[in-house]
C-alpha cells in the first residue's frame, strides 16, 4: 500500500498521506502480500475525494486494499485481483462495501466507501482473489472510528 499511496501523492495531493502510510496493515500469504487500511474520508484532500467521486465526511469511511505479488530479490509488483468486503459493527449490523478497482501510473488498487454510524468499532472481512489463485485469500481485522 505504501507504493499506492506515493502513486497517489504523485498523481493527486492526498492530504495525509504520512498518517495514513502509517495506518496501513498486510497480510502475507506466500506468493502475495495484501494491503489493507480503513479511514475516514474526512482525510482525503477536496481535490483527491473529488477526483475518485468520494464524499469527505468524518461520518463515511474508507476501505483500501492493494495486492501485490513477490517477485524475485524482494521486489514486488501490483496485481489484479476480485476483491470483496463487508464490515460488521459491535452490534451485529452488516455493511457491504462496493469495491472499485483504480489503475493508475503502475498501480492497482481497490476502494470502497461505508457509512459510520459516530464513533463505532467494526470487523472488516475481505476476500481476495489475485488473477490465476483458485482460492480467495481471506483477510480480518478490526478499526475503531472516532467520529467527534
Amino acid at each position: 500500500m505504501r507504493q499506492i499511496l506515493a502513486a497517489l501523492a504523485l498523481s493527486l495531493p492526498l492530504a495525509l498521506a504520512a498518517h495514513t502510510a502509517r495506518a496501513e496493515q498486510s497480510q502475507d500469504f506466500g506468493e502475495h502480500v495484501v494491503h489493507f487500511n480503513a479511514v475516514t474520508t474526512d482525510f482525503l484532500s477536496p481535490e483527491v475525494a473529488k477526483s475518485y467521486g468520494i464524499r469527505r465526511s468524518r461520518t463515511r469511511g474508507l476501505l483500501t486494499v492493494s495486492v501485490m505479488r513477490r517477485l524475485v530479490a524482494g521486489a514486488t509488483k501490483p496485481v489484479p485481483a476480485q476483491v470483496e468486503a463487508r464490515a460488521v459493527n459491535l452490534s451485529g449490523q452488516l455493511k457491504r462495501i462496493r469495491m472499485r478497482e483504480i489503475r493508475e501510473e503502475g498501480a492497482i488498487y481497490y476502494i470502497g466507501e461505508f457509512p459510520l454510524s459516530g464513533s463505532e468499532t467494526l470487523d472488516f472481512e475481505i476476500e481476495v482473489r489475485p488473477e490465476g489463485v483458485e482460492h480467495p485469500y481471506k483477510v480480518r481485522f478490526r478499526q475503531r472510528f472516532y467520529v467527534p
